[in-house]
């Protein structure tokens, strides 16, 4: 077993077959035996002994008990955006609006979109219907039975089981996908993998919305009724609302301010009396909770401090420096792996199934995080496109490489005769910086005014086209300058002004320094327009070969050295440069050297 995994699970000992324990017996949060757990995605479970992986950029990996692992392939011009579970049900959502689905049709008839004749988990089938009713999906959620679709930005539709009106449709049954009433434009929608109680924003008016079983009040509308459409929960606007999700009988709720609410069952909504309506969890008053999930009876919550608190579950069960009363918030020890990871946010993911919970990180694409904030700084730009008065700044290295065109070249196809307008210039743009397709039909269409194919290869993801870039020597803009010492040059010569200064230079991209390294971008703040800004001399007084090394990085993400290269020198200067140079994401760069450290015997 790897002793680099980063996925940790506990819960049913049957859940062995993950961990390679001979014993057959499951202990609290043991690394699982999965390979390269760190391209992790997303991970979703359904009630039996079954979860699906979704590992970048674009593979999916199927693992049950008793059978060998399954990969899946989607078509090469489809990449993967979200994927969801139900008991039996898996679903894949795509950048390009359209759905893929895995079920196991043997046990359960009332599966969403399938035949109820399908082998057990054997393919991956593509759902014609959104195609055939020309419906773009923008979201999907699933319950134990029942799946929602939120398609073309406002319009909801549903299918599979209508158990206590969970579909919303009044008493009608759902086998293939029927549109939801709701009376206001719906915006977001959520549920709980193993629930029959679903939720929805809505705005103008901005509220929330509940439908499905009620039989516990975990629909929070102040009852104990099933509601078989879509009802308004009191007391909440929906733009406050981050995120919903339910159990078997308790529905928890996260606002944008952290705050954390449950309803339903007095064991597992997290208060430990009955409620009907949402109501603030006392022990977690004080903390900005930022990530939920639930399982049929567990809860675990993940605050902005990576703190883990869970309710619902078995004493024994998780980790927990305290007496644990299980039905009321627990705090519950992070493996010790974690450790290295709690300073950055937004990396620990939890997840849980129907007897077992998940804990891993995920090493998230810092590049596509760098550009975003990058694009929507506007600084630091060299060029615009648009039309006169609607012109968008750019960084024009960026857009030539990804589209193969000159600026000149987009300003003409795109602002000439046929001029699109600022609003499918952004979604281009967002295409460009971050890989989102926010409005496929806009996107098209601009592609067809480029002559560029359509939709975007995963040949031709930002990633592959950054690290491509980096073999672009012509159009590096920018130079670094290190200090080389002249070996000839007597140590005690102590004329400055005739001293010689021999300079290597590293050429770059400047528009990489700006989105990878806060130094830079604070250094370009304050540039005074005389000054010569194509380069900059380094002071770290750090080795050419580990400044190379970090350069690419910025390019790669990724880092790979030799035993010639001298690794443990390079990794000492890495570790002093991470502060220096700022980076957005440390956490990154430092776990690419902890593996180097490893390949190497390095201490």
């Amino acid at each position: 077993m790897s002793n680099s995994s980063s996925l940790y699970l506990t819960g049913s000992k049957e859940f062995s077959f993950l961990t390679q324990k001979k014993n057959n017996k499951l202990p609290k949060w043991t690394p699982s035996s999965i390979k390269k757990t760190q391209t992790i995605k997303k991970l979703v479970c359904g009630d039996d002994l079954h979860f699906l992986v979704w590992k970048k950029p674009n593979k999916l990996e199927f693992y049950q008990e008793d059978n060998e692992k399954r990969k899946y392939q989607l078509p090469k011009n489809e990449t993967i955006k979200d994927i969801a579970s139900s008991l039996y049900t898996y679903l894949i959502l795509t950048e390009s609006g359209k759905v893929w689905s895995l079920a196991d049709g043997n046990i359960l008839k009332e599966v969403p979109l399938l035949d109820a004749d399908q082998s057990t988990f054997e393919e991956i089938r593509y759902v014609t219907f959104f195609e055939e009713k020309k419906l773009f999906v923008n979201s999907i959620v699933m319950g134990s039975a029942s799946c929602y679709y939120l398609c073309n930005g406002d319009q909801l539709y549903a299918s599979g089981s209508n158990y206590e009106g969970s579909l919303g449709i009044g008493k009608s049954k759902g086998k293939k996908p029927m549109p939801v009433y709701v009376q206001d434009k719906v915006t977001k929608i959520f549920a709980g993998s193993l629930s029959s109680s679903f939720f929805f924003i809505t705005s103008n008016p901005d509220l929330l919305y509940a439908c499905g079983n009620n039989r516990n009040g975990q629909l929070g509308v102040g009852s104990t009724n099933s509601k078989k459409s879509p009802t308004v929960v009191q007391n909440f606007l929906g733009s406050e609302i981050l995120t919903v999700s339910s159990g078997r009988s308790q529905s928890i709720l996260i606002t944008n301010e952290g705050q954390t609410f449950g309803c339903g069952y007095e064991k597992y909504n997290g208060i430990g009396v009955q409620k009907h309506i949402f109501t603030l969890i006392p022990q977690l008053k004080e903390k900005k909770a930022v990530q939920l999930t639930t399982g049929i009876s567990q809860t675990l919550v993940l605050t902005d401090q990576n703190e883990l608190y869970g309710w619902g579950f078995q004493v024994g069960l998780f980790p927990t420096d305290e007496s644990c009363n299980q039905n009321i918030p627990t705090k519950i020890r992070l493996p010790s792996y974690f450790t290295n990871y709690l300073e950055s946010k937004d990396m620990i993911r939890i997840a849980c199934g129907s007897d077992v919970s998940f804990l891993y990180l995920d090493f998230k694409n810092i590049l596509h995080e760098d550009l975003r904030i990058l694009y929507e700084s506007k600084k630091f730009c060299d060029c615009e496109i648009g039309t006169m008065g609607n012109q968008i700044p750019v960084h024009k290295n960026l857009i030539e490489f990804r589209t193969k065109l000159t600026i000149d070249q987009i300003q003409n196809k795109l602002f000439g005769e046929k001029s699109i307008n600022k609003e499918q210039t952004l979604s281009f743009l967002k295409w460009i910086y971050y890989d989102e397709i926010s409005d496929l039909g806009k996107l098209e269409q601009t592609f067809n005014l480029l002559e560029l194919t359509f939709p975007p290869s995963v040949d031709n993801t930002l990633e592959k086209d950054i690290a491509q870039l980096y073999q672009d020597e012509d159009s590096k803009d920018f130079k670094i300058l290190v200090n080389i010492e002249d070996k000839d040059e007597e140590e005690d010569n102590e004329d400055e002004e005739n001293k010689k200064v021999n300079y290597e230079e590293i050429p770059v991209h400047k528009f990489i320094l700006l989105a990878r390294s806060g130094l830079f971008r604070a250094m370009f703040d304050y540039v005074n327009e005389k000054d010569n800004t194509n380069q900059v001399q380094d002071y770290t007084n750090k080795s050419i070969e580990s400044l190379e090394i970090l350069i690419k990085y910025f390019y790669t993400n990724s880092i790979e050295l030799t035993a010639d290269q001298n690794p443990e020198l390079i990794v000492e200067e890495l570790s002093d440069a991470v502060e220096y140079y700022q980076l957005n994401n440390q956490c990154n760069l430092k776990s690419e050297l902890l593996k180097i450290k490893k390949q190497f015997d390095l201490k």
